[in-house]
């Protein structure tokens, strides 16, 4: 099973731009859809943004325009390329097979000024 490895988080101000990245353990070549995840302090986990290994690229609708998926087959990562944070967007970032139970341990993401 391919496990997954998330960097990238940390704390910034509103207006500023984070990219998290995903190491996974093996290919992901084969592996159809790839998505982000985040889980906000009592909130449910939410879908941030999915990549097929197509074209199709679909996002949460609060996040559109200012997140940006991308993968690399070759490399094995999977990245979220985050702009104009929010306070909104603070939540544990995770990185996993999308309708799967393989997701990474996550990394904080945390938006104050």
């Amino acid at each position: 099973q391919v496990q997954f490895v998330e960097s990238g988080g940390g704390l910034v101000q509103p207006g500023e731009s984070l990219r998290l990245s995903c190491a996974a353990s093996g290919s992901i070549a084969t592996i159809g859809t790839m998505s982000w995840s985040r889980q906000a302090p009592g909130k449910q986990r939410e879908i941030v943004a999915s990549a097929t290994t197509g074209d199709f690229r679909g996002y949460l609708p609060s996040v559109q325009g200012r997140f940006s998926i991308s993968r690399d087959n070759v490399k094995n990562m999977v990245y979220l390329q985050m702009n104009d944070l929010k306070p909104e967007d603070t939540a544990v970032y995770y990185c996993g097979i999308f309708g799967g139970n393989n997701w990474g341990k996550g990394t904080l993401v945390t938006v104050s000024s």
